[in-house]
């Protein structure tokens, strides 16, 4: 099909989920990646849905063998990559948090994105379509947070992993236009986990807390409408966007 293809990962629930409705509401191709249902998307004839864990890194070229399949590059105009799946816990002092759940967290936010990046940049680089690459942050990357370590280490990953390939393809023929976006805080259900935790393992609960009481959380209706338009603009590679700045 041709048009404007967006693979995006998350897209059971969130914010993957609602930016991936909004731009099939706009008549855009969207192949989206999650362990869950597709819910409302699976009712759009231009959505395709690829159920998938993350966290098992070795299938992701295979996946994404599988979803270039799907997309006529001859006729394609614009190609972008949207890394938005990540894992919030554990939520706990370092020396509390199990193996497992530290080894799964940093595969799924920050090992998929750079696999799933060196990809999409390998399958597209002979084009010269517009491409680009959205990962989505946290100000959680540039904040450290107590028992959040694990999550704001990938977040922190995730933003040099972006300044780092975009000063590879600045100077590209054909660059991708790689920038990460920092969300602010929206109203999702990672927000909903972190806030129902308990205080005397997880210190910053009553900070999450606060945030929903006193509206200071975003709708994902609303970040929605901030990421189309980042979506659309042009930025120079390795940018870290706040939503707001636009």
């Amino acid at each position: 099909m041709s048009g404007s293809h967006f693979i995006i990962t998350g897209t059971s629930k969130g914010i993957g989920e609602q930016l991936a409705h909004m731009l099939l509401e706009k008549g855009h191709v969207v192949h989206g990646i999650a362990r869950g249902t597709p819910g409302r998307l699976s009712s759009y004839p231009n959505y395709r849905h690829h159920v998938y864990n993350l966290s098992e890194t070795s299938g992701l070229e295979g996946l994404m063998d599988n979803i270039f399949e799907e997309i006529d590059l001859d006729h394609a105009d614009r190609i972008c990559l949207i890394n938005n799946a990540s894992m919030l816990e554990p939520l706990k002092a370092i020396e509390l948090c199990d193996a497992t759940d530290i080894h799964m967290n940093v595969q799924i936010s920050l090992i998929a994105p750079m696999i799933l990046t060196s990809f999409f940049i390998k399958k597209t680089e002979k084009l010269s379509i517009r491409k680009k690459i959205i990962n989505i942050s946290s100000g959680s990357g540039t904040y450290p947070a107590p028992t959040m370590s694990v999550y704001c280490t990938a977040k922190a990953g995730i933003n040099m992993f972006t300044q780092s390939v975009g000063a590879e393809q600045k100077n590209r023929q054909n660059p991708v236009e790689i920038i990460t976006v920092n969300p602010g805080m929206v109203d999702t259900e990672m927000q909903r986990v972190a806030r129902g935790k308990n205080e005397q393992e997880f210190g910053m609960a009553k900070v999450f807390a606060h945030a929903f009481e006193s509206g200071q959380l975003l709708s994902t209706e609303v970040i929605g409408m901030h990421l189309l338009h980042i979506v659309d603009k042009d930025f120079e590679p390795g940018s870290i966007v706040n939503y707001d700045e636009i």
